[in-house]
């Protein structure tokens, strides 16, 4: 039954999931690269057939666009509609419930594991269209370069040192003021997939660096002094956390090394990081509301 509701293949030749070479369904390793178990079990073209990155994009833009309608349900009244950059904006109250990050919840609340849950949490109409079309667009280029499994790690490692360094300026860092505005403070509430999105960026300029392709590096590179740009002449943009964001994808990059080839155990990482991240927000929402009752 299972082998039938998954389409599992159990004899012929399937694609190495890591460097496209023909294996055998259930060939220990792949001759062309040396990945282990190259056929997942006979699952290999179920799963490419949910595209390169696995189905995460539409998963990331599912539970994003349902957390944010579940954040304007539980505003209740108290939904922004000013003007074009709040407009439906959750109540600040709602945001901490699902688990906003950011000095207060880390720092006053205790609420530590609200760096997983905040990217996946946003602040407008405009906010969540914006972000998930910068995630439509680069996870899955990062993961033809990575392979799916690096692509949710390095996704996830940036979000945790974006808002970690975010919330820590916040807490304990004075902001840089240009003229009378704040240009670079921490975030006292922060939420939002840039964090990450900046994380996949961070990756792409390192596959530049460490030799896959200049022109990609320069292209992500570009990319991420224009939004960088951006936030700097924007109010209530969190640099912090993009600049965070960029480091740990960067640093996460090199870790995992874009020119070797994707391994079993990143995949099985990558789903552990997809699940703290689901632990993080039904964590902070039984934990909000205790603190808020």
């Amino acid at each position: 039954m299972i082998e039938r509701v998954f389409k599992r293949q159990t004899s012929g030749s399937v694609v190495c999931t890591s460097c496209g070479v023909l294996v055998g369904v259930n060939d220990d390793r792949c001759y062309g690269c040396g990945r282990r178990n190259p056929g997942l079990w006979g699952f290999a073209p179920a799963l490419r057939s949910l595209g390169h990155d696995m189905g995460f994009v539409p998963f990331v833009i599912g539970t994003c666009v349902v957390l944010y309608v579940l954040t304007l349900l539980a505003s209740g009244g108290d939904i922004g509609v000013g003007g074009l950059f709040s407009m439906l904006s959750p109540s600040r109250q709602s945001l901490f419930l699902f688990g906003a990050s950011g000095a207060v919840p880390v720092f006053v609340a205790d609420r530590w594991w609200t760096v997983l849950s905040a990217a996946w949490l946003h602040g407008s109409a405009l906010h969540i269209f914006f972000n998930m079309m910068w995630v439509r667009q680069l996870a899955p280029a990062t993961a033809d370069l990575y392979g799916p499994g690096r692509m949710v790690i390095i996704y996830t490692a940036a979000a945790i040192a974006g808002f970690a360094l975010s919330s820590f300026a916040g807490a304990y860092v004075p902001p840089l003021p240009s003229a009378s505005i704040p240009i670079l403070r921490g975030g006292q509430f922060t939420v939002g997939a840039s964090a990450p999105i900046f994380g996949l960026l961070g990756a792409l300029v390192y596959y530049g660096r460490r030799g896959g392709s200049s022109h990609i590096g320069r292209e992500a590179l570009s990319y991420a002094l224009m939004l960088g740009l951006f936030g700097f002449l924007m109010q209530g943009i969190d640099n912090y956390a993009h600049a965070g964001g960029f480091a740990g994808g960067y640093l996460a990059s090199r870790l995992l090394d874009p020119l070797k080839p994707e391994r079993i155990d990143h995949v099985g990482i990558a789903i552990i990081c997809l699940a703290a991240s689901l632990i993080a927000i039904v964590a902070s929402v039984l934990h909000g509301l205790r603190f808020l009752g």
